[in-house]
């Protein structure tokens, strides 16, 4: 495929002007809105098919976080797009000034296979709102979601506005060598690295959501039967295989015994007895992965689950504990149905190894206690926190969700979504007159009466 003449195409589109107009923006916007709201079935079935999601769960974290993101940008993109006002220093009256978000132009957007669907058009609404072209890259991994994807778009945008392209990481690798004017990257911070390298070739800006060992964080005052509710429903939505799914638990050595019972019997509430009957659970996406995942439990201490049928790409939802520092399922991301449980003793124990870490997507921390929720939230690093509950953060519209260090870079959501997509144009704007001679060399004061000139007008 040419990928050159894709990008060449599209920005001709961008420079003819026709993604600048906001009533443009928000007739492609309803547009997008119309067709995944007329293709549900469609895209639930891809869906079922790719992971297994149930149609509840497809749509409470797919579909209904796209339609409900839209409907947000149609009510405030006017806001969004209208010109801020500044107020300029004494130095340069008189003058007016104003911050212009502009759109950045041409889009790349690559999208990852565990949420195949809300995070490819995620991104993809707040290029629309901005005012982008954008070329789209879902995962090869999710391939009837991808293909689902592919004949929506090109029902309702033409290529040269909005193009999708297919294939392997080899497709993904050739359109990174060409030039866009932004790069928006969903997926693991090993792949975020080698985006972030063929971006810096081009001098291109990047937004990368990656991911990172999320810890959640069990204190002795907690409500236990509802910790665990909360801590089940996020560790094994999409079968554990969510960037800001807990990754490890760290639990009080008072009430773990309690919390694994509260957990075992949450799994067995949600799922019944046999989970891989259950139409609420899903699936690893492929055999790879889930290879990895059973590698991971070689010697592990079982507190319930285990089960697995490769022929299924099934894992049941699994916890273990008496993990050792040095051990496999502590020194990498599982993102799977895997939920490591370590006893800690002192507050102290869990701040400090947590701060050996590289900054997660996402830390949840369950405590009554203010002080405590203070003190864990300024002493550890996260992208995102959220207390005495999982995943919840993600709902906020208002709420920016991305990561810090090797968790990512940039934001997204709300209106952080078209932010990451514009570039705020400062514009200043003087008559010609009046010119006063002072601001040009040579000085007519001496230095120290300058500098006291430059002070008061707030200019120094």
């Amino acid at each position: 495929m040419d990928y050159a003449a894709i990008i060449a195409r599209q920005r001709a589109f961008f420079r003819s002007g026709r993604t600048l107009n906001a009533s443009d923006r928000r007739r492609n916007l309803r547009a997008l809105l119309e067709a995944v709201e007329a293709n549900e079935q469609i895209l639930l079935e891809a869906l079922h098919a790719d992971l297994r999601k149930s149609a509840h769960d497809a749509f409470a974290s797919e579909l209904g976080m796209v339609t409900g993101e839209i409907r947000h940008a149609l009510k405030h993109l006017s806001s969004w797009t209208r010109e801020k006002k500044i107020r300029e220093s004494w130095m340069a009256w008189p003058s007016s000034s104003c911050v212009r978000p502009e759109p950045m132009g041409v889009a790349l957007i690559i999208g990852p296979w565990n949420y195949p669907l809300q995070l490819l058009l995620g991104p993809l609404l707040g290029a629309i709102a901005a005012g982008n072209c954008a070329v789209l890259k879902p995962s090869e991994f999710a391939p009837h979601t991808a293909a689902a994807l592919a004949r929506l778009i090109s029902e309702i945008f033409p290529p040269e506005y909005i193009a999708v392209v297919q294939g392997d990481e080899t497709t993904a690798a050739g359109l990174l060598r060409e030039k866009f004017d932004t790069i928006f990257f969903t997926g693991s911070t090993r792949v975020g690295r080698e985006v972030m390298s063929a971006a810096a070739k081009h001098l291109t800006p990047v937004t990368l959501e990656l991911g990172g060992k999320c810890p959640a964080i069990v204190c002795a005052d907690a409500d236990v039967e509802i910790t665990a509710r909360r801590i089940v429903w996020g560790k094994f939505l999409n079968a554990g295989q969510t960037c800001v799914a807990p990754n490890h638990v760290w639990v009080d050595r008072r009430i773990e015994r309690e919390l694994i019972g509260a957990i075992t019997k949450a799994i067995g509430e949600f799922f019944g007895n046999d989970p891989q009957r259950s139409a609420a659970y899903g699936r690893i996406i492929n055999r790879r992965h889930f290879d990895r995942l059973c590698a991971l439990l070689d010697g592990a201490q079982i507190e319930c689950g285990g089960a697995r049928d490769a022929d299924d790409l099934y894992l049941a939802p699994t916890v273990v504990s008496q993990l050792t520092d040095n051990g496999p399922l502590l020194a990498e991301e599982i993102f799977g149905p895997i939920l490591p449980l370590r006893a800690f003793d002192d507050l102290d124990q869990v701040i400090a190894s947590e701060r050996t870490q590289p900054v997660p997507l996402a830390m949840y921390a369950f405590t009554h206690d203010r002080k405590i929720q203070d003190r864990l939230l300024n002493e550890i690093r996260s992208g995102g926190t959220c207390i005495n509950d999982t995943l919840m953060h993600l709902i906020g519209r208002e709420l920016p969700f991305g990561g810090l260090g090797e968790s990512g870079m940039g934001a997204s959501h709300g209106k952080a979504s078209f932010d990451a997509f514009s570039h705020r144009r400062s514009i200043m704007r003087r008559p010609f007159k009046p010119d006063p001679a002072m601001r040009y060399p040579p000085p007519r004061v001496s230095f120290a009466a300058f500098k006291r000139i430059l002070r008061f007008f707030g200019a120094a």
